[in-house]
């Protein structure tokens, strides 16, 4: 089979793989879609061998990309139990693979392994971007039959990180909160906390972004780069602040905000990979009693129920996808998706 891999320096290759056999507790799953997520062009954009680096790795890896897989069981270990998965299956992929048998692992938190994440997929282990992905079968998320694979995809690293933000940060229908950076992560927060009642307001610097948050059903949509964020969500939250924010963006100075633009006794979540903020611990934590925290994906329970929600409320995730590609489109795919000016990109096999 082919395989879409990341060859530094914003390049990408199609390269020959072998067709993946499953060992007794793995399947593999015969890709229909495979999301882009904001996390690869940490990888995409660094210099050969050094793209693990930039998300906390020293180990040079030479992988099939891709770490949003959904797709139908092809084959089943010897070991799997039916009722965990099956061929025939739909089903989308917890991108980690851990000791699986640890506290962490145990619950579905592969990526928090106590012995250390010995894979993840797309980055350290072959990843979606092909036709073919082996896994083991706990990492196995059965997709409701009224999505699309597409929808499955994003669930499987996006949608599902954000899903998982809103939940630590307890989201209620008569609150407001504050999303910083409306890119794919950023903009399934606002899908979903729409439909969970509150009220949204966006903040991203491209006018684009801003006009699919609109269309989302965003109440209120600012771009920091011309406007006083912080003052203007204090403004449209009548001097109080928003109840909660979460930043999608990694940026310093949007990290910065969203924990200024909460009311006293907000919380802040900070989501976006990699790099770091200053703030004035007194000022703007403790003197507001602000609680600040961090959410790093999610877990397979999780993804569960975040496809549930999904399901249940007809919620269009489908509509987050501006580009559809195929695998030997990879370079000019990656390309317009390094502008992060527009919205989410899939592979379809």
């Amino acid at each position: 089979m082919k395989g879409l891999v990341f060859a530094g320096d914003r390049k990408v290759e199609l390269q020959a793989f072998p067709d993946p056999s499953p060992g007794p507790n793995e399947v593999v799953l015969e890709i229909k879609a495979s999301g882009m997520c904001g996390s690869d062009l940490k990888v995409y954009r660094a210099p050969p061998g050094e793209g693990l680096k930039n998300l906390g790795y020293t180990e040079a890896m030479h992988v099939i990309a891709g770490h949003e897989p959904c797709g139908v069981v092809v084959a089943v270990g010897s070991n799997v139990n039916p009722k965990q998965a099956y061929v025939g299956q739909r089903a989308m992929v917890h991108h980690y693979r851990g000791c699986g048998a640890c506290t962490h692992c145990a619950t579905g938190w592969q990526q928090m392994c106590v012995e250390g994440v010995a894979e993840i997929y797309g980055i350290t282990g072959h990843g979606a971007h092909a036709r073919y992905m082996k896994c083991p079968a706990n990492t196995i998320v059965e997709l409701r039959e009224e999505l699309s694979f597409e929808t499955g995809a994003a669930i499987a690293c996006g949608t599902g990180t954000a899903w998982a933000a809103l939940h630590r940060l307890q989201m209620t229908g008569d609150q407001t909160i504050a999303i910083f950076g409306q890119g794919p992560v950023g903009l399934s927060a606002t899908q979903l906390a729409i439909a969970m009642g509150a009220r949204v307001i966006a903040l991203d610097i491209s006018e684009e972004r801003l006009g699919r948050a609109k269309a989302f059903g965003a109440e209120e949509i600012i771009n920091p780069s011309k406007t006083d964020a912080v003052a203007a969500i204090r403004q449209l939250t009548h001097g109080l602040g928003a109840h909660a924010s979460m930043d999608t963006s990694s940026s310093p100075d949007a990290r910065l905000q969203s924990v200024q633009c909460v009311r006293s006794w907000g919380k802040a979540c900070f989501v976006g990979e990699g790099g770091s903020v200053s703030i004035d611990v007194s000022r703007d934590m403790l003197r507001r009693q602000v609680t600040v925290m961090g959410s790093w994906t999610f877990s397979t329970v999780g993804q569960k129920a975040c496809n549930d929600f999904i399901a249940d409320r007809k919620i269009n995730v489908d509509g987050l996808f501006t580009h559809r590609w195929r695998l030997d489109q990879g370079e000019e795919a990656y390309q317009i998706f390094d502008q992060q000016h527009s919205g989410k990109g899939v592979f379809l096999m």
